[in-house]
């Protein structure tokens, strides 16, 4: 029988991406603290890798803990660039200076999703996507971050693939679902197998 599924996050497109595929699931968005987890991990010397795994995972846990029952998936994104990560952008002074960094460059986006059952880790996959910026110019730069701060601010990067973001890129190698923040080809693969999805 089908276990009740739990995404443990409030981004908008991941729930798109789940109703689209027409997955059933409910929302409760965990509360963390993601800049001290990361923080602390970054401190100990934790990959870029390790990081989004372990965010996704406490994500997953700790609503595990409250809904035991059910298959609760945690997600969480990381942009490394130079063996550095880039969080989401504060301010549009931020997102420029991350867009600028990034222009002409390649980085990698790392997009991790862990399903929790009865509080404990049952399946976890990372996603990973590289993407190389194209050249744009200083004056398309500003009016992007102008016409687009309302939807970039909530993505690492500064950028939506989804929507006009896909113009500053020139070049993308991976799983477009990841670039996206969730690894749904392999998420689905996993639902399907342990009958928790209709097949």
């Amino acid at each position: 029988m089908p276990r009740p599924i739990i995404l443990a996050s409030g981004s908008n497109i991941r729930q798109a991406l789940l109703n689209n595929a027409h997955v059933p699931f409910d929302v409760v968005v965990p509360r963390i603290d993601e800049d001290s987890i990361k923080a602390a991990l970054l401190q100990e010397g934790a990959s870029p890798r390790d990081v989004s795994d372990a965010l996704a995972e406490h994500k997953s846990l700790k609503i595990s803990k409250k809904y035991r029952d059910a298959l609760v998936i945690g997600c969480d994104q990381v942009l490394e660039h130079d063996g550095e990560i880039l969080s989401k952008p504060n301010c549009p002074e931020t997102a420029r200076a991350q867009l600028a960094r990034l222009r002409g460059e390649r980085h990698r986006l790392l997009s991790a999703a862990v399903i929790c059952h009865q509080a404990s880790p049952i399946w976890r996959h990372i996603g990973q996507v590289r993407l190389e910026m194209r050249a744009f110019s200083d004056a398309y730069l500003d009016e992007y971050v102008e016409r687009n701060w309302d939807s970039i601010r909530h993505a690492v990067g500064a950028y939506t693939l989804e929507e006009e973001g896909v113009r500053l890129f020139s070049r993308i190698d991976g799983d477009y679902f990841s670039v996206l923040g969730l690894p749904l080809l392999e998420l689905l693969a996993y639902l399907n197998a342990s009958g928790d999805l209709e097949t």
